[in-house]
């Protein structure tokens, strides 16, 4: 084959020098947009992170303080929350603060209302569901908390899955066992003031147990991540443990403040006096999740 002699520049038409400049325009052009690209990925960071287990301790704890400190550990995850809160136009900017105060648990209320929610499913504690939903585009979710299926139960009391599995972990590490004599979900003793009108709340029997035995049984049940107390005649009550599962999303309003007192060291009653927990059996403030890992 005979090699075509190059055409002398001289000869090239016009069109060719406009082609040839068109590919040079677009050889040129293509690293600038991939470079446009590359800084556009480079400001694009990660997503924040909210825990939703310091979320939930916070949400129990903090509304009852008399001013707006924050629960430690909590804080960069609650002010997240609420920052999206106030974006959906739910909470003041005088209110995130990362304290999860009562404001913010109207505004999560409101929130869950929106989703669709009523009842129990908008009692203003954070679910997994409601948590993501509120959370897209500005935070991913970790150390989710589920309490399971509410129908589940324990020695014939109804509860949820997550208070099954603790107290079935407490039971094993006593001589004696537990035993409920009320479980959750229900309003059927209104002696109990609504606390048990949600998830994560017991009562357990401590016939025929020594005074040791008894508290032995608040220790190990607190142990596991209970609020815990035993109750007493003294308080107006027949001898029987009061154990409120913290962190438990599905609580009642009622027994939310419960697990505020105990991380305070009170009774979770009324009276919210001190607790009466001898202090060799009082544990440090744990929740199940928490417990599990050690």
């Amino acid at each position: 084959m005979t090699e075509q002699p190059a055409t002398p520049r001289k000869t090239r038409s016009r069109r060719w020098l406009l082609t040839r400049g068109s590919l040079i325009a677009a050889t040129v052009a293509v690293p600038s947009a991939w470079a446009a690209h590359s800084a556009t990925a480079d400001e694009v960071q990660a997503l924040a992170t909210v825990d939703m287990e310091m979320v939930l301790v916070a949400a129990q704890v903090d509304p009852r303080k008399s001013g707006t400190g924050i629960t430690p550990g909590a804080g960069p995850s609650v002010k997240l929350v609420e920052q999206a809160l106030q974006a959906k136009g739910l909470l003041n900017s005088a209110q995130v603060d990362g304290h999860f105060g009562t404001s913010t648990i109207s505004a999560y209320s409101a929130l869950q209302r929106s989703l669709g929610y009523s009842g129990l499913d908008a009692n203003g504690m954070p679910g997994k569901t409601s948590l993501t939903n509120l959370g897209s585009g500005r935070y991913t979710v970790s150390r989710p908390i589920s309490p399971g299926s509410r129908t589940d139960s324990y020695s014939g009391k109804r509860t949820n899955t997550r208070t099954v599995r603790m107290l079935a972990a407490a039971d094993a590490r006593l001589s004696t066992s537990i035993r409920l004599t009320q479980g959750s979900y229900t309003s059927s003793n209104p002696g109990s003031a609504g606390t048990h009108d949600g998830g994560g709340v017991v009562d357990i029997s401590v016939s025929g147990l020594s005074t040791t035995q008894r508290w032995q049984m608040v220790r190990e049940l607190r142990r596991v991540g209970f609020a815990a107390w035993l109750r007493t005649p003294a308080q107006g009550f027949d001898y029987h443990i009061h154990a409120v599962a913290v962190a438990d999303p599905d609580l009642a309003s009622a027994a939310q403040p419960q697990v505020h007192d105990y991380y305070f060291g009170k009774n979770g009653l009324a009276s919210h006096a001190a607790d009466n927990t001898p202090e060799a059996y009082r544990l440090p403030f744990t929740w199940w999740e928490k417990y599990n890992r050690g």
